[in-house]
């Protein structure tokens, strides 16, 4: 019966993967044929496929708060891979990623189309990574960034890169925190979160093999970025969102904000 469950959902999922490959493929060819940028209807076309991907997932999803009206710098803890459509599905996105996710057999070239900025890890060039994130914010377009740069077990959350959200300070823009946690009967959830040396495929079947889990989305109070410089917004995205996943207590712990000159 688990494998029967296992292939049912592994279909599904191939299913929603050809079609979003299909709708890559067509946007692709639109933008050659009206030489045109199509970064708006990509991020509406993105949002439809990434909800169809997120129902494929084993996941019961809550959301609390409100979507914000205006674009802004959503800023989240990151715990799996699954982070991006389950976030991705709530309004229009475009995401910062790692480099290596570029690579990724067909996912890569999905996030590629779907207007994914990549960045290399260690990267010094702050400067034009941040001038690319302010290029998308001032045009209008929510961006969604994870400033632990890596994932976690969803247990404790790591540094928050303060120079990521240089980008909301020189565009005016607010920041959205979002806490995310995975739970199985009320428990942090073990199976969910991709971390170390787990490789796509093995935490794809692991996932897909595995009962529900619970995932809930918090969308937080938003945080002007006006009079405030980047380590201070970290600071406090760092600590709204801690707060939120771990309570009052564990969120006045210090916040270690990671830094890196441009």
């Amino acid at each position: 019966m688990k494998k029967l469950r296992l292939y049912l959902r592994l279909a599904r999922l191939l299913a929603v993967i050809s079609l979003g490959t299909l709708l890559a493929a067509g946007i692709t060819l639109l933008e050659r044929l009206v030489r045109h940028d199509l970064m708006p209807t990509r991020q509406r076309l993105t949002r439809w496929f990434l909800a169809r991907l997120a129902a494929a997932l084993p996941f019961r999803l809550q959301v609390q708060g409100e979507l914000p009206q205006q674009p802004m710098l959503w800023v989240s803890n990151h715990v799996s891979w699954t982070d991006i459509p389950l976030l991705g599905m709530l309004t229009p996105l475009s995401f910062l990623s790692k480099a290596e996710v570029r690579s990724w057999p067909v996912a890569g070239w999905l996030a590629l189309k779907a207007g994914t900025l990549f960045i290399r890890r260690g990267s010094a060039d702050s400067s034009l990574l941040n001038q690319q994130l302010g290029n998308h914010l001032q045009q209008g377009r929510n961006l969604l960034i994870f400033p632990e740069g890596t994932t976690t077990d969803g247990l404790d959350m790591r540094t928050f890169h303060g120079r990521l959200l240089s980008s909301a300070i020189d565009s005016g823009v607010a920041v959205q925190p979002v806490a995310i946690r995975y739970l199985r009967g009320g428990q942090p959830c073990s199976v969910a979160p991709f971390i170390g040396d787990d490789d796509m495929l093995s935490h794809l079947l692991r996932l897909l093999g595995s009962d529900l889990a619970e995932v809930q989305i918090q969308l937080l109070t938003p945080i002007a970025s006006a009079e405030l410089n980047r380590n201070a917004l970290a600071r406090a995205a760092q600590q709204a969102i801690r707060q939120a996943l771990f309570g009052a207590a564990e969120a006045e712990r210090p916040a270690a904000i990671q830094d890196q000159a441009a």
